[in-house]
């Protein structure tokens, strides 16, 4: 977009608003204890960071965060992490679920999330609402899409991005126009002959400098912008979802618009996607740069001090603050914030989520006293494919690995999710144990 347009567009009109997700099944058992935006990402940040700090690099400062399922880590992350001062108006609040006297249920989807916070939302003067997701990893300006909102006089904006066919399946499909109005959209269409209704134009491709030939389909980004009016009047029913209900009937009835977005996008929904995009980051070229410093990602300052390796190896690793790493073997692995790893042990594509604290001397004696480990990762110790959750005793002489067991196990000591071992947080895997 030209600098001219930006500098014309009031952020101080737009009011941003963050799905805090429901229960997070698809990402138990990292969900078990903590709402699915305060999940813990590249060692030292956690998911519901990247939406905010999209935010704050596009100028808007105006954040509401909804949630209802063990919100309490999240509450403390963002009230730790995100101050603004009395004069600049900035504010980031959580408004979690709440039963009053003329409603007593939880929120039962998107829509209904905000529908039943319009009474704080509508306090706040504003013309346009942002709408986004707490668990995604993707960097995006979103002056461009509320420019072209206001350009097109839409009503509703819809995020899309291009994927293949093997994603089209799982995701909100659109189909738009010439002049990118949306005229159709399909909740997750697995048949092919459905599929191929909803190809996009390979005559379109240049004009969204798409330079590969394979098919290609328009998919919701679950991000939108509202007009004010509009999403009063769209919510007044009791449509519960924005992508199943909301925007499939408002297409028909209002002027909605397709946003295009080009850039590296994932929807962190499942164990597997987590991992994977955990593990991108430690790669020479990482799709996503925590290292872009024109649009950083903010978290909550910490005080810690730099990690110390003692004669380690380390090869394409992420080693984040306060770590105190013995001869030990790193390879394709995040190591998150306060992580202690003993001396022979090896981690190959391992997301170690670090810890919430440095445990004390009589903690560690009590633990040596009757045989549990120390928190951290003890001696001798072999752990590939694997999570390991906050604040974990992994013992001596342990073997953690998938191989040769089903992909989706429930065992006391341990869960196996889409073919990854995850060890819960303040989880304890006792010495010598083989998994």
């Amino acid at each position: 977009m030209p600098h001219s347009a930006r500098q014309s567009l009031n952020t101080s009109n737009v009011l941003s608003i963050i799905m805090g997700g429901g229960q997070g099944k698809r990402l138990f058992p990292l969900t078990k204890e903590r709402a699915k935006p305060a999940v813990p990402l590249a060692g030292k940040y956690r998911l519901v960071d990247i939406p905010i700090s999209n935010c704050i690099n596009s100028g808007l400062r105006r954040i509401y965060l909804l949630t209802q399922f063990n919100s309490a880590s999240l509450h403390r992350h963002i009230s730790q992490s995100y101050k603004f001062d009395h004069f600049s108006g900035g504010l980031v609040e959580i408004l979690a679920a709440e039963q009053t006297l003329s409603d007593a249920s939880w929120y039962q989807g998107t829509a209904d999330a905000v529908r039943k916070n319009l009474v704080h939302i509508l306090n706040h003067s504003f013309e346009y609402l942002l709408i986004l997701s707490g668990d995604q990893l993707y960097r995006m300006d979103f002056r461009s899409i509320i420019e072209q909102h206001a350009e097109t006089d839409a009503d509703l904006t819809v995020a899309t991005i291009p994927v293949g066919r093997s994603e089209a399946s799982s995701l909100g499909i659109l189909q738009m126009n010439a002049d990118k109005r949306i005229t159709r959209f399909e909740e997750k269409p697995k048949e092919k002959a459905l599929q191929d209704t909803l190809l996009l134009d390979k005559k379109s491709y240049s004009s969204f400098g798409i330079t590969e030939d394979r098919d290609l389909f328009l998919a919701s980004m679950g991000i939108y912008v509202f007009k004010r009016d509009v999403l009063v009047k769209l919510l007044d029913n009791t449509l519960t979802d924005f992508g199943k209900h909301i925007i499939p009937s408002a297409i028909e009835t209002h002027r909605v618009f397709s946003y295009v977005y080009q850039g590296y996008w994932e929807d962190i929904g499942t164990i597997r996607s987590f991992f994977e995009a955990n593990l991108d980051v430690t790669s020479e070229l990482p799709r996503f740069n925590f290292f872009d410093m024109a649009a950083p990602v903010f978290s909550r300052p910490r005080f810690l001090p730099g990690s110390k390796i003692n004669g380690a190896q380390i090869d394409h690793a992420i080693v984040s603050d306060g770590c105190i790493i013995n001869h030990a073997k790193i390879s394709q692995s995040i190591v998150g914030i306060r992580s202690l790893v003993g001396s022979g042990s090896e981690l190959k594509r391992v997301v170690l989520m670090g810890c919430d604290y440095y445990e004390a001397q009589t903690s560690i004696v009590e633990s040596n006293q009757i045989g549990r480990p120390r928190v951290g990762i003890g001696q001798n110790t072999r752990i590939e494919n694997a999570i390991i959750d906050k604040n974990a005793r992994i013992g001596d002489n342990v073997v953690i690995s998938p191989e040769g067991k089903p992909d989706n196990v429930d065992h006391p000591l341990y869960f196996i999710r889409d073919g990854i071992v995850v060890i819960p947080k303040n989880g304890i895997i006792p010495h010598g144990t083989v998994i």
